[in-house]
């Protein structure tokens, strides 16, 4: 995500959205919360609700990702 010009606080809170690195079935769970964050990214000015937007949508993506990945642990042990 392009954060050139954005206040440190918003660029860092995009930090963890990337999804290229992790298997298919885990990048299909995390690629929509990084499409999420880029869409408030390019519609929201910065703000420090921005930034808790964009950390607690991390927080919740980690969440799923990691819920998706002991799913399919559990699916592939069976």
């Amino acid at each position: 995500m392009d954060t050139t010009g954005r206040h440190p606080s918003t660029a860092q809170a995009v930090r963890g959205f990337a999804y290229d690195h992790l298997p298919e079935h885990l990048q299909k769970v995390s690629r929509r919360f990084h499409d999420l964050a880029e869409n408030l990214l390019s519609q929201l000015p910065d703000d420090p609700e921005l930034s808790a937007a964009l950390r607690k949508l991390r927080e919740a993506k980690d969440c799923a990702v990691l819920l998706a990945a002991l799913t399919a642990d559990v699916e592939g042990s069976g």
